[in-house]
């Protein structure tokens, strides 16, 4: 397994990359989606698998589980609340699909989280009551 620390100075050395939908590059743009992936390239020099072209909605009028699926095929399902180093994955609207990702920088009272979003980029964020209430599912990298 991949050291917490290496995964947290990693998500934070994307921050204040600008948000760019289907970006992957530290500095230039990303999105959820891409600032994981680019942690991933970092920390394994490589991505699991090609992602295919994708909306901002994220299958929401099927109500397909896209982004959930995704994660389940290359991060390890963890029960329990997040730890550092942890990919939390979150489900915006009660109903709606799980379509946002965030990287856990610090656990316990004082949580934190970096996650690339519309409008602000890439960011570190208080994990505050609004945020913990949205996560529907805790990854660990492998």
């Amino acid at each position: 397994m991949v050291a917490r620390a290496k995964i947290v100075a990693c998500a934070r050395s994307w921050i204040g990359t600008p948000y760019r939908h289907q970006a992957a590059t530290r500095g230039a743009g990303a999105d959820c989606l891409g600032l994981v992936r680019g942690v991933w390239r970092e920390v394994y020099g490589g991505e699991p698998e090609a992602v295919p072209a994708y909306s901002m909605d994220w299958s929401e009028p099927q109500g397909e589980e896209r982004l959930w699926a995704a994660a389940a095929r290359h991060l390890w399902a963890k029960s329990g609340p997040p730890g550092a180093g942890d990919v939390i994955l979150f489900r915006m609207r009660r109903g709606s699909v799980a379509k946002h990702l965030g990287l856990v920088t610090k656990a316990g009272a004082d949580a934190r989280f970096v996650h690339a979003y519309a409008r602000h980029g890439v960011v570190e964020s208080p994990l505050s009551a609004p945020w913990a209430r949205r996560i529907v599912a805790v990854f660990e990298f492998p």
